[in-house]
C-alpha cells in the first residue's frame, strides 16, 4: 500500500533555535495547572478548590476592575455610535472623536502607519517631555503590540552573524524575565549574563558588568545590555546613580542600550523613585546625551493591566537617519500593532487632567490600583521573611517577588532523582498539594546552586493572605518532609 507519510517538519528538520527557546511564565507547570483546572472541571477531588494562577502579571484575570475612563474611550471608538449617547463624559467623547479623526476611515477597524497613529505617537511624546523634563520628539515614538513587540523589532536591528564569534551578545540581567533568553535563543544570538546582587537588593554592580562582558569577548560581539526597571522578577529599584554607572559603562563598551520600563508605576517602597533612562542620559549631558538608547512601555501593567489590548511603545533615540529608515522599513512588513491597543496606550500617557469630568473617578481609581499593590508587595515581603527557610528581598516595585528557598540536601536529591530542577520540583510540588502556580526561578535563571521562584502580588488582599497562609503550611511540611 502507500507509504507511510513523510513530514517536511520533524523534531530533527525544525529550526534548532524554536527548539532551544525556552518561555518560564508559561512552561511546563503552567500547562500542569491548566490541566488541573480541567481535572476540578470535571470533578476530580482535590485539596483545594481552585488553582492559583501567580505565574504571570495578568492583573485583570486575578480580578482587578477595568479602569472606567480607559474602557469608556473604547467603548466610543469601537462603536462610535454611542457618541450620541448621554452616558459618558464629554472628555471621553472629545478623547474618542479626536482619536477615529485620526484613523483611516474614521475607524478602528482600518490600518494605522506601522508606527502607530500620529495622534498618538504625539501624545506619547508629550508624556515623555512631561515626566522627564526634556524634548521628546513623536518621530522617535513607536507604537507596538505590547512592549515584547517592540523589544523584539529593535534587538532585530542589533543582530550580526549566525555564528562564531562575530554573533550578536546581548547583555542581560540574571535573574531575568524570559522574553529576552527566549528572543535570543530565537534570534541565533548569544546571552551575556551579568548577575544582579541578591545580598545588596537586587542591585547592579559595575564590576560585575565588566566581569561578564570580558568573558563574552572571546564567543560573541557584545552589542546591547538590557536593563529591567523596576525589575521583573526581582522587584527592585535602581537609584539615579546606579543608572548613571550603568550609562557610563555602556558608552565605554560601546552598547545599544534596552531599557524595560514597563513597571514605571509600580513602585512602592518608601525613598524609592522611577527614573527613566532617558532623563538620566540626558541630565548626564555630552557625550552621553547622543548614545542610542530604546526604553519600552506598556498597557500591560502598571494600574491599567489591560494585558488583552496589547498595547506598547518604544522611544528609540539617537539613530542614524539612515538607520532609523532601516527600522520603520522593518516594523512595516508587521503592517501595524492593534489600533484598539494604541488607544488604551493613549488614554495611560493622556489622562483625564482636573477640571474635565473624569477626573475625580479616574485618578480615585488608579490610585485605588496602586494602593493596594503597596499594601501586597508589603504584606508578601513581610510573610515570605518570617518563615523558616526563605528569604526575600523587599517588593520595591513591579508586580513580583522573587523569595530565595533554602532546600534541603534531600529535596535536592529528590529532585534530581524527578529529572527536575530543585526549584522546579518545589513548585511543581506546591501546585499538586496547593493549586498555588508559581514560577520556578530556574526559569528567570539564577546564580548557581541558589535557588527561587517568582510570586505575583496581584491576588484581592484577602486572598492573597488566605493563599500565603496556605503556602506557609505547605512550605513547613516540605522541610519536614526532606529534613
Amino acid at each position: 500500500m502507500g507509504s507511510a507519510v513523510e513530514n517536511v517538519l520533524t523534531l530533527d528538520t525544525l529550526n534548532p533555535n524554536v527548539i532551544e527557546l525556552q518561555y518560564a511564565v508559561r512552561g511546563p507547570i503552567v500547562i500542569r495547572a491548566t490541566q488541573i483546572e480541567d481535572e476540578l472541571l470535571a470533578g476530580e477531588k482535590k485539596p483545594f478548590p481552585k488553582v492559583v494562577k501567580a505565574n504571570i502579571g495578568d492583573c485583570h484575570a486575578t480580578g482587578q476592575k477595568p479602569i472606567t475612563f480607559i474602557r469608556q474611550v473604547l467603548a466610543l471608538c469601537t462603536y462610535p455610535e454611542l457618541l450620541k449617547s448621554n452616558d459618558f463624559p464629554a472628555d471621553t467623547k472629545e478623547k474618542a472623536k479626536r482619536l477615529l479623526d485620526g484613523c483611516k476611515g474614521h475607524s478602528l477597524g482600518s490600518y494605522s502607519d506601522s508606527c502607530g497613529l500620529n495622534v498618538i505617537r504625539k501624545d506619547v511624546a508629550a508624556f515623555i517631555e512631561e515626566r522627564d523634563g526634556h524634548p521628546s520628539d513623536f518621530n522617535d515614538i513607536v507604537l507596538s503590540t505590547g512592549a515584547s513587540d517592540a523589544i523584539k523589532s529593535v534587538m532585530t536591528l542589533l543582530l550580526t552573524a549566525k555564528d562564531g564569534v562575530n554573533k550578536a551578545g546581548f547583555m542581560i540581567p540574571i535573574p531575568q524575565y524570559p522574553l529576552y533568553s527566549a528572543a535570543i535563543s530565537e534570534f541565533g544570538a548569544h546571552p551575556i549574563p551579568y548577575y544582579l546582587n541578591e545580598k545588596a537588593s537586587w542591585s547592579l554592580d559595575v564590576s560585575e558588568l565588566e566581569r561578564a562582558i570580558d568573558a563574552a569577548r572571546p564567543v560573541c560581539k557584545p552589542r546591547a545590555i538590557v536593563i529591567i526597571n523596576p525589575g521583573n522578577p526581582t522587584g527592585a529599584v535602581l537609584t539615579k546613580e546606579n543608572i548613571q554607572k550603568i550609562i557610563k559603562f555602556a558608552k565605554k563598551e560601546k552598547l545599544f542600550l534596552l531599557a524595560d520600563e514597563v513597571y514605571q508605576h509600580n513602585v512602592y517602597a518608601a525613598g524609592a523613585k522611577f527614573y527613566s533612562f532617558k532623563q538620566v542620559l540626558m541630565e548626564l549631558g555630552s557625550p552621553y546625551n547622543k548614545m542610542e538608547l530604546a526604553s519600552f512601555m506598556s498597557a500591560s501593567k502598571g494600574y491599567m493591566g489591560e494585558c488583552g489590548y496589547r498595547g506598547g511603545y518604544a522611544e528609540v533615540i539617537n539613530l542614524l537617519p539612515e538607520v532609523r529608515a532601516e527600522y520603520y522599513k522593518s516594523i512595516s512588513a508587521k503592517l501595524c500593532p492593534p489600533v484598539s491597543g494604541q488607544v488604551v496606550v493613549d488614554c495611560v500617557v493622556s489622562p483625564p487632567k482636573f477640571g474635565d469630568p473624569s477626573y475625580e473617578l479616574f485618578y480615585e481609581e488608579k490610585n485605588f490600583v496602586l494602593a493596594k499593590l503597596k499594601e501586597k508587595a508589603e504584606l508578601i515581603t513581610k510573610l515570605f521573611n518570617s518563615i523558616e527557610g526563605i528569604t526575600c528581598n523587599e517588593v520595591m516595585g513591579s508586580m513580583y517577588a522573587f523569595p530565595r528557598i533554602y532546600l534541603p540536601e534531600k529535596a535536592i536529591q529528590a529532585a534530581k532523582a524527578a529529572g527536575q530542577s530543585p526549584d522546579a520540583f518545589y513548585c511543581f510540588a506546591l501546585l499538586e498539594q496547593t493549586g498555588i502556580c508559581t514560577v520556578p526561578g530556574s526559569g528567570f535563571r539564577e546564580e548557581e546552586g541558589t535557588y527561587h521562584f517568582r510570586t505575583t502580588i496581584l491576588p484581592p488582599v484577602e486572598e492573597l493572605k488566605a493563599v500565603l497562609a496556605k503556602f506557609k503550611d505547605f512550605h513547613l511540611n516540605f522541610l519536614a518532609k526532606y529534613k
